[in-house]
Formats: C-alpha cells, structure tokens, sequence
C-alpha cells in the first residue's frame, strides 16, 4: 500500500472513529437529558402527594371541627345541667360518655381564669377595673371555650378586669 492510500484510510478511520464518537455524545447528552426530566418529574410527584396527604389531613380535621362545633352547645347543656344537680342515673352515665368521646376525638376545654386576656382564645364580654391586677386579665369564665387540636373553635367567653389608671 502506499502513504497516500495508507493516509487516506487512516483518514477515513479516524472520521468514522470521530462520527461513532459523536453519535455516542450525542447519545449520552439524550440520556442525561431524559434522566433530569425524570428526576424532575419525580421530585414534582413527591411534592404533590405530599400537598395531596396535607390537604386530606387538613380537611378531615375541618370536618370533625364542624360536626364538633355543632356538638358545643350540647355539651353547654350537659355543663349547665351538671352545674344545677340534675345529671342523676343514667342521665349522667350519658353525659359521661358524650364527654368522654368528645375528648377522645380531640376536643379540649379551656376555662381557667383567672389567666391574661388573650384575643386569639377569649372573647371579652364584659369589663371591669380594679387595682388587683396589674394587667388585662380575664377573671371569669362565663362560658368555656373549646379546642380541635391546635384550633380554637369557640374562643372562650369572659369577663375582663383591666388594671385601674390612677389619675
């Protein structure tokens, strides 16, 4: 063989060579591609069921809350009657129960006082001063308020006593 055919296959050689060489780049640029839209997906999934799970939890929670809500003034009764001696026999064994599956679904009764006013749990229904506090606190709890939770569903109804301005 001579130089010149020899040069010229090395030639043709070495662009094949460079040919395959770019098809298998273009090859693995096609599969890197393809495996970021598929980590992309994935990760948009991931995201979305978890969106989805919060979203079911957050409407069961709103759903007990409004069969729960519908219960309280139920349960104000059975306060009140308890209150007045009139939760006797089976009357109270209902009562018991009522109030032990509430609590077992979560619902939580809050009426301590005296504690400080706090707008976000209590609802201010009457106001008084005095010079025993040092604070807006509510002193007595004329109706108690409820939590679902972390969630208030009736903010406690009370009377607040503010400190006395000295003038």
């Amino acid at each position: 063989m001579s130089e010149e055919n020899l040069a010229a296959s090395e030639k043709e050689l070495s662009d094949a060579v460079d040919e395959v060489l770019n098809e298998a780049t273009a090859v693995v640029d096609e599969v890197a591609t393809l495996t970021s839209d598929l980590q992309r997906l994935q990760a948009e999934y991931a995201n979305y069921r978890k969106r989805v799970d919060r979203d079911r939890q957050l409407t069961s929670e709103l759903a007990f809350a409004a069969v729960l809500s519908e219960l309280l003034p139920v349960l104000d009764d059975l306060d009140r009657a308890g209150e007045h001696g009139e939760l006797t026999g089976g009357f109270k064994a209902v009562a018991d129960r009522i109030n032990s599956i509430v609590e077992k679904l979560g619902l939580s009764k809050f009426s301590d006082a005296p504690v400080t006013f706090n707008p976000e749990i209590h609802e201010a229904l009457t106001h008084e001063t005095s010079t025993e506090v040092t604070e807006p606190t509510a002193t007595k709890i004329l109706q108690p308020g409820y939590k679902f939770k972390d969630r208030v569903i009736r903010a406690a109804r009370v009377a607040v006593t503010e400190p006395e301005v000295s003038k």
